[in-house]
């Protein structure tokens, strides 16, 4: 083969595998958007959702049940970054200042209005903040232990900056290992707010296919735990409720991306 002809191959599949900004989503796995967002493809599947027999778990994590996630969907390969928030917002909330450090101080109602300045600015309406089940469904990566690794907590300064670690701040995204699907910081460095309102019988009551939160309440959901949280805190099913409006500098959040 001519070498022309190798270079316009690997060309062509480079720009499948990690398409352009405003192009068709259709089977992409990795796509990166106008202002160097990383998104993963995250598979359709089934799950067990909440926390395990053998784990310290609070009532509002169990039962554990399976949950199906019927449709494919986007998630940030990273925390939404200072830099990237400054792109869209044009100002830096962020206690802990660093341009790849995750952007945090920041409440759900502003992170909302990050995602409705982001869709604008790219022409459509599928960024959106995941469900919780969603959420736990890619942080898991396959995983039914208590992290996305397994049941060892003694393994998690590989994969989160969380109170033993952290030296009391948030770090860069991405330096700690990722999760079988590819994503970073799941566990620690800042929580992230999920779409749901927080309902205390969740599990229990709702349904087995991409189930949601009540239609209503006093706190939304946020997951995954932060630097200045335990173990036991960072697990995959561990979940806290906090007003809406709410913000301090151990809150952050990480996008989803609807294909179509």
């Amino acid at each position: 083969m001519k070498r022309s002809n190798l270079w316009s191959l690997i060309a062509l599949y480079a720009f499948l595998l990690v398409l352009r900004p405003g192009a068709s989503l259709a089977a992409v796995e990795i796509y990166t958007n106008s202002i160097g967002m990383e998104f993963i493809l995250i598979p359709s599947g089934s799950f067990m959702m909440g926390a395990g027999r053998f784990e310290d778990a609070d009532a509002d994590e169990k039962p554990q049940h399976l949950v199906t996630i019927s449709k494919p969907f986007y998630l940030g390969k990273y925390e939404v970054t200072q830099e990237q928030w400054v792109a869209v917002m044009e100002s830096n909330p962020s206690g802990f200042k660093g341009w790849n450090n995750p952007v945090e101080t920041v409440s759900r109602d502003e992170a909302l209005e990050f995602i409705k300045r982001l869709n604008r600015q790219e022409g459509h309406s599928r960024y959106r903040l995941p469900t919780e089940a969603e959420w736990e469904y890619a942080a898991r990566a396959g995983s039914a232990g208590a992290y996305s690794f397994g049941d060892a907590a003694g393994q998690l300064e590989k994969y989160a900056w969380y109170e033993r670690n952290s030296r009391r701040a948030t770090h860069p995204v991405g330096q700690k290992q990722p999760n079988a699907r590819g994503l970073y910081d799941m566990h620690g460095n800042v929580w992230e707010w999920v779409e749901d309102w927080y309902g205390e019988r969740y599990y229990a009551d709702s349904p087995g296919t991409d189930p949601k939160g009540p239609s209503s309440g006093s706190g939304r959901v946020k997951r995954g735990g932060s630097w200045d949280r335990d173990a036991e805190d960072c697990r995959s099913a561990y979940r806290r409720s906090r007003e809406p409006d709410s913000s301090d500098c151990s809150i952050g959040f990480r996008l989803a991306l609807s294909p179509e």
